[in-house]
């Protein structure tokens, strides 16, 4: 970039109002990136002839191959629109489900986007996702319906015909809008209806209530896309034509002397051009005439298509040239491919860079602009409301809206991901174009050079005795000044400064500011999310108001999730290249360099203590596949782990653990994200060759009521019955003493000291209990939280809205636990578990055990003098029975998998008085706190857990012990399935290759859900749901299987219990008709239950040989 436009771009950052901040969203393959190209063309950067063929900000080799984006990327353009010039700030972001969370991290500094829709395909799975992610941030956007070149050379429609066609896609995206709309506006509507009935709470019996008088009093007039609001645009990126309402409005006002403001209004409606009256009139529909969009606008884009493209007609051409007045050089008339001569006519005529940008400027905030309610919402973090923060807190809220650069405005900056990039890349390790002096002086330097050697090579001719001689007086001097191992040694350390350089990757963090100015060089406070600004100010009161900043690490220390950073380098970001600035002010979008020490993937960076952390970035997707990652040579462990600490930082998206097994394990969306993955650790940070496991899957465990059919939908009949019970005998007798497992499921577990018994009952929970319990961890975490803080007597200001979160779980808990057996039952809930707020409850069934609610914090307010009731007290040892139940959930006995949608009822629990003798001899400590805890025990007094005399000794681990293995034969008592991950598969083919994607499907497991045709096109639209297990290639597959011409888009929806009992084998008569002897047909749940096993070390029952016998041949040999 020129130093005169780096300063143009300097000089218009100071001006907040003419900031835009806009991403680009759509589906893949929607045109994102050819559109940005065009704009960035727009700029000069770029030829316009390579805008759509250079993919200017995919920098990346495997973008560039793939040929879809899969990061976003940020660049700085300046448009002058009227009298303004406006500074604006690209991010292009991916369009492929396994790279949303780049989209996340875009959506997050901006303040508007560009939402693409392809003509053809419509409203697509990923545009919902975006339109949605745009309104959870609040941000405003507008609409390009990109492609409209084929619905002329595809479709071959007529202009009426795409009038209708394009009126039925603005339905659509409105509809999206709509849906989410209506959402928040009930949402809100109700939280007011609870309000009133909290002040009123008896109500007439004769009220109804109407749910949608809420949205009759609301305007959403300025939410939905229409083009005669300006926010609507037409284009065809790949050819370079754009066009609004507007710009035909401005058009045609002068040749038919029709203000433009009603042309804004007719153009787009059911409005037609009466010829007689010579006056736009409405109802064009009912009396058969050409709409006004038709005849002025989609007639001349038609016209211009069939001359240039279809027919090629020369003569044609030149009278629309004339009559448009453009000049078109004459390589482009003579070029054989017409899609050249068809972009240059329209760059000239309706460029798209020009309709884009013009209702960029138009139709999107600037930071000034940003709303109350998006500022409350970025600095409400977890449980903590608004109005609940520091009064010093809560005087940032006009900071964020007023977006100040002054001296006294506190500096605020949030970072959104982390990204690495070459150190070579940095503008200051650039080599500089040398200015004018600079050259002279090398060009005299290299004339003295060869002068000496011209005159040194004149003199050895004449003399070699003279010439040696001044060698050795030259080798001398230089020897005086350096020994020949100081050399060595300045000559290595250069080499491995070189090679260090080389490798070395520099992170830089994507980030905006939203407050005051940022210099290189600031010292800045890091919050992590975490941080309670409370805690912070109060530190700060007590150091007597110090500057922190300049105080160092120990002042800091002392504040939890709170460090402090230096800010080494901020850098304009232009696509790939990196232009460094000394300060940015507020508003704008940058990069900032030298925190990778400090913030691992995002963070909130700001001068105050009183700044709440921002609230994390919600992604839309979940990691799910997992692959084990090792060196092949051993020795190069410490660079792969080096590696994978670089990788989990680059990616939003990825996760990187150790396995209790010692396995590196990595964690991405999705089979494309996970090669990409591979390859940055292959190529970028690692740097080493290395060994991949197949995909680890996935799995859970769970159980199912008994069934009532056999595997040949037969009625399972007595004889089978007793079997099964037989069966159960049979293990039992082969227990040991301490285990009773009762006919009915009850499991019956008594300690090795033989000081406690417990009874446990495993049963399924509804499926939508399941479902909900899984939708809802963050508000089980939440409850969890205020629980424990209520526990050790913190006094925690809890928001309204997370207590109504958890009071509504609770409501809707009630709601779907129906029937006897499950009456009183979200009362009696003991804990959820895996790791507290999984899927699977466990039960308080104990007559005479009355514990704390875990609901308590949503009473403690009116209930506070009951905490000291005898009634409501924890036993000791309260938490052994919670931990063995967290073990139990955390690894089923199937294949060690995390259990789901299981319900675990402590029905006894009992605490003997005395233990055998045989223990005496090697527990004479534990049997004495024993004998204290039974005594209490049998006097009902409370205790703590962490105040019971052998809380942490040899009885609590036994009791953690018998809990586990209580929990896992009653779970093994009941049928088991196991359950797979499941993605919901979206696939846009044509009629010709429907058949092809089917079979794909099914020899994948694939069930198809739904299958709808697009109205006006020959395109299917596919829903189906495929096992993650067996999704892995699917994608190429299907691709190859039809010619490309169907492409799936998998996400992780979901979990599904496979039907077949991973341990059956053929018991009735029927089944053995069926199945045979040996069964061997395959049974899926026990394929994967052993490939798991065999995964993870554990025993795998399998004959490797069955039945073998030599091979004999009929034919002799001649």
């Amino acid at each position: 970039m020129g130093s005169s436009n780096l300063d143009k771009i300097i000089s218009l950052q100071k001006n907040a109002a003419n900031i835009r901040n806009l991403c680009i969203l759509a589906h893949v393959d929607h045109g994102k990136t050819t559109l940005a190209d065009c704009l960035v063309a727009s700029n000069g950067i770029i030829s316009t002839r390579l805008a759509g063929k250079l993919r200017y900000l995919d920098s990346r080799e495997d973008e560039q191959i793939r040929g879809i984006t899969m990061k976003s990327s940020a660049i700085t353009l300046h448009y002058r629109h009227g009298d303004q010039e406006y500074l604006l700030n690209l991010i292009d972001s991916p369009g492929h489900v396994d790279f949303s969370s780049e989209v996340s991290t875009a959506v997050r500094l901006c303040d508007g986007a560009i939402v693409l829709v392809d003509a053809v395909e419509g409203v697509c799975p990923q545009t919902q996702v975006v339109l949605r992610q745009a309104w959870l941030e609040k941000i405003r956007p507008v609409l390009v319906i990109n492609k409209i070149d084929r619905l002329i050379l595809e479709l071959k429609l007529t202009p009426e015909e795409a009038y209708t066609h394009l009126k039925k896609l603005l339905q659509q995206v409105n509809a999206v809008t709509g849906t989410l709309f209506t959402s928040k506006v009930l949402e809100e509507r109700a939280e007011k209806v609870k309000e009133e009935d909290k002040k009123c709470e008896t109500l007439s019996e004769d009220q109804v209530y109407d749910w949608s008088s809420g949205l009759d009093e609301v305007d959403d007039s300025n939410l939905y896309f229409c083009p005669d609001q300006g926010n609507v645009v037409f284009a065809s990126t790949i050819d370079g034509l754009g066009f609004s309402i507007k710009q035909f409005a401005n058009i045609y006002s002068q040749r038919m002397g029709v203000k433009a403001e009603v042309l804004l209004k007719t153009l787009w409606g059911d409005f037609h051009l009466s010829a007689k009256a010579k006056r736009i009139m409405k109802g064009a529909q009912a009396k058969g005439k050409k709409p006004l969009f038709v005849q002025l606008v989609l007639d001349n884009i038609w016209n211009l298509y069939d001359a240039v493209i279809i027919k090629r007609d020369k003569e044609k051409v030149a009278k629309v040239l004339t009559s448009l007045g453009i000049k078109v050089m004459a390589r482009d008339l003579r070029h054989s491919d017409p899609k050249v001569l068809l972009s240059a006519i329209c760059s000239q005529w309706l460029p798209v860079s020009q309709a884009v940008l013009s209702m960029v400027c138009e139709k999107l905030p600037s930071p000034l602009d940003m709303t109350a309610e998006r500022v409350e919402k970025l600095m409400s973090v977890g449980a903590c409301r608004f109005d609940s923060l520091p009064k010093r807190t809560q005087e940032l809220k006009t900071a964020f809206l007023e977006c100040s650069s002054g001296e006294n405005a506190p500096v605020i900056i949030f970072i959104s991901k982390m990204f690495a990039v070459d150190i070579k890349s940095l503008p200051q390790n650039k080599q500089r174009p040398l200015n004018q002096e600079e050259i002279a002086k090398r060009r005299e330097l290299a004339r003295q050079r060869h002068a000496e050697r011209v005159v040194g090579e004149k003199t050895a001719a004449e003399n070699n005795e003279e010439v040696t001689h001044s060698h050795t007086v030259a080798s001398e001097c230089r020897s005086e000044e350096f020994s020949p191992g100081e050399i060595e040694n300045v000559t290595q350390k250069d080499s491995t400064l070189e090679k260090q350089e080389q490798a070395k990757e520099v992170f830089i963090a994507f980030a905006r500011v939203y407050s005051g100015v940022v210099k290189k060089g600031q010292r800045m406070f890091v919050l992590g999310p975490k941080y309670n600004p409370a805690q912070g100010l109060h530190s700060l009161m007590e150091s007597g108001g110090s500057n922190w900043i300049s105080g160092g690490s120990d002042c800091v220390s002392d504040v939890p999730h709170l460090s402090y950073c230096s800010i080494e380098g901020l850098y304009l970001l232009m696509g790939k290249e990196l232009e460094e600035l000394e300060e940015v002010p507020a508003g704008n979008v940058l990069g900032i360099g030298g925190l990778e020490d400090c913030v691992l993937k995002s963070a909130t960076l700001s001068m105050s203590l009183a700044c709440p952390p921002f609230i994390p970035l919600n992604f839309e997707v979940s990691p799910i596949v997992r692959v084990a990652v090792e060196p092949k040579h051993p020795g190069e462990m410490p660079k792969l782990v080096h590696g994978m600490r670089l990788l989990n930082q680059a990616d939003p998206c990825a996760e990187v653990l150790i396995q209790e097994t010692g396995e590196h394990v990595l964690i991405t969306a999705g089979e494309v994200h996970l090669q990409r993955c591979l390859d940055d650790l292959r190529d970028r940070f690692a740097k080493i060759e290395i060994s991949v496991s197949k995909p680890i899957i996935p799995f859970r465990e769970t159980v199912v009521r008994p069934p009532k059919m056999d595997m040949v939908n037969e009625d399972l009949g007595k004889q089978q019955k007793v079997a099964i019970i037989h069966q159960v005998k049979e293990e039992v007798s082969h227990s040991s003493d301490t285990l009773h497992i009762h006919p009915s499921g009850l499991v019956t577990l008594t300690t090795p000291n033989r000081l406690a018994t417990i009874c446990v009952r495993a049963t399924p929970l509804p499926p939508e209990v399941t479902c909900l319990l899984e939708g809802s961890a963050d508000v089980i975490r939440t409850l969890e939280q205020l629980n424990a803080s209520l526990k050790e007597g913190k006094n925690m200001d809890m928001s309204c809205r997370s207590l109504d979160a958890i009071a509504g779980l609770k409501a809707r808990l009630e709601s779907l636990f129906q029937g006897r057996k499950w009456r009183n039952t979200v009362e009696r809930i003991w804990a959820f578990g895996p790791r507290r707020y999984g899927p699977n409850i466990l039960l308080n069934s104990i007559k005479d055990y009355k514990r704390p609610s875990i609901w308590q914090c949503l009473s403690w307010g009116s209930k506070a003098d009951e905490d000291g009731a005898p009634g409501a007290a924890l036993r000791d040892l309260d938490s052994s029975i919670i931990s063995g139940f967290q073990l139990a959930t955390l690894s089923g006995p199937v294949c060690e998998e995390p259990l789901m949608g299981v319900c675990f009822s402590l029905e006894s629990w009992d605490i003997e008085s005395s233990a055998p003798r045989q223990h005496q001899d090697y527990l004479p400590e534990d049997l004495k706190t024993q004998e204290s805890v039974a005594d209490s025990r049998v006097e009902g007094t409370s205790k703590d857990v962490a105040t019971g005399p052998g809380c942490y000794g040899p009885a609590s681990g036994q009791l953690i012990a018998a809990m586990k293995e209580a929990c896992r034969h009653a779970f093994q008592a009941q049928p088991q399935r196991l359950m797979a991950a499941m993605y919901t598969c979206e696939i846009m083919a044509t009629a010709d290759v429907l058949g092809r994607v089917y079979s794909v499907l099914g020899k994948r497991e694939g069930r198809v859900l739904q299958e709808e045709m697009k109205e006006g096109t020959d395109i299917f639209n596919i829903k189906a749901v495929l096992p993650v297990a067996e999704s892995f290639g699917f994608a190429d597959e299907i691709r190859k299987k039809t010619s490309g011409l169907a492409s799936p888009q998998l996400v992780f929806t979901h979990w599904e219990v496979i039907s077949c009992d991973p341990y059956w084998i053929p018991t009735t008569e029927e089944e053995y008709l069926h199945f045979g002897e040996k069964a061997d047909s395959v049974n899926q749940a026990h394929k994967y239950m052993n490939g798991v096993r065999r995964r993870k070390g554990l025993y795998v029952e399998e004959k490797t040989v069955e039945h073998a016998e030599k091979q004999r041949t009929l034919g002799k040999k001649k």
